[in-house]
């Protein structure tokens, strides 16, 4: 009995190991087809991979050639636009066509709808573009003294030299003197070499048949008239040399001829318009004087020339910038004081003042200015 027993259990292990046995076989078998399919689909990734490889290898060394091809253009057209702007440019080529940046002009001067063409005499430029800053300054002859060599020397010496490869100054001769434009281009072109060779220094001057005849009559009449007369060509110089700066750069300072800039201002405006999170804001004062340091965004200066022009025989240029601030952002009945103070971040006002006025001999007639930043 006991032998049948053990029998009976030995028979039991022999039948567990065996079902182990071929369980085991079939497992393996089932992990044995599992590492070849693993095994095919790494091969297949791998030749996948191989053959983007070769396809990015390949679209690099076509881009590389596009990139090639590109800066050769690049150069092609930089040395044309050097070799254009070492020559004096008095107008336009009548083949070319001309932009239609000064046809507004034509809406609020009437006279001009008889010119074809409206645009400055280009007297030194290299046809710069695409930076960040464009320094304007309108100068003409003052009786007694010139101020201009002083401020551009000043303004000049406290910018570093990635400042000046950053921006680009404009001078416009707003004067119909001969000589005088002769002696402005002579002094910036003996003074102010390496500035005019890298194309940070233009000089443009104001056609006379941009001015009303109007305008012209009144210079010869009473000094009252003649002060009325000397404002309208004021306003109407700053808004020419405005749509000349407004597509080189991505905002527009406005300077004049007779100013001291302090250190490192250029620094720091470019910090402190850096610094302004929100991009809501009308204009940045950076003088306290006149229209002097007056900071806009380029793509505003559209709206603000319009105004200007529609009221230039009516008030100076400085009173219009408060004006225009008063219609787009003052409430009916609100002081301009308390409208000023509701509107901080809008009608930003850096201090202290970035730039000093010493120009005591008017660029008016027979005027004193004594005007000093506080």
């Amino acid at each position: 009995m006991r032998a049948k027993q053990v029998n009976l259990l030995t028979a039991l292990i022999a039948v567990i190991l065996f079902s182990f046995s071929c369980f085991c076989i079939s497992r393996m078998t089932q992990i044995r087809n599992q590492l070849i399919n693993c095994r095919n689909h790494i091969l297949e990734f791998k030749e996948s991979f191989l053959r983007l490889q070769n396809k990015t290898e390949s679209n690099r060394q076509q881009l590389m050639e596009a990139f090639s091809k590109i800066k050769y253009d690049n150069r092609q057209s930089g040395n044309a636009s050097v070799n254009l702007g070492e020559k004096e440019v008095n107008t336009l080529d009548k083949n070319k066509t001309v932009s239609n940046t000064f046809e507004v002009l034509k809406f609020f001067l009437p006279h001009l709808k008889k010119v074809d063409r409206i645009y400055p005499n280009v007297i030194i430029s290299k046809k710069k573009k695409g930076v960040s800053f464009a320094l304007g300054i309108s100068t003409v002859k003052r009786r007694n003294h010139s101020y201009l060599k002083q401020t551009l020397t000043s303004l000049i010496s406290r910018m570093t030299l990635l400042e000046q490869k950053d921006s680009v100054m404009i001078i416009s001769i707003a004067d119909s003197n001969k000589e005088y434009s002769k002696s402005v281009v002579d002094m910036i072109r003996k003074t102010f070499k390496r500035q005019v060779k890298s194309g940070s220094l233009e000089v443009i001057s104001i056609p006379a048949f941009f001015y009303p005849d109007m305008l012209h009559a009144m210079q010869s009449t009473e000094d009252l008239q003649t002060l009325k007369s000397w404002r309208m060509k004021q306003v109407l110089d700053f808004c020419f040399l405005m749509l000349y700066a407004q597509p080189k750069a991505m905002y527009y300072l406005q300077l004049e001829d007779d100013i001291i800039a302090k250190k490192m201002y250029f620094t720091k405006i470019t910090d402190f318009v850096h610094s302004i999170t929100s991009n809501n804001w009308f204009y940045i004062e950076f003088s306290v004087l006149g229209f002097i340091g007056k900071l806009f965004k380029s793509e505003d200066l559209t709206d603000f020339i319009r105004f200007f022009l529609m009221f230039h025989k009516d008030r100076p240029i400085d009173w219009l910038l408060e004006d225009i601030f008063k219609v787009k952002v003052c409430n009916p009945g609100e002081t301009f004081e308390k409208c000023v103070e509701r509107n901080k971040q809008i009608r930003i006002q850096y201090r202290p003042s970035l730039f000093q006025h010493v120009g005591i001999q008017s660029s008016h007639h027979g005027t004193k200015q004594y005007l000093k930043e506080i």
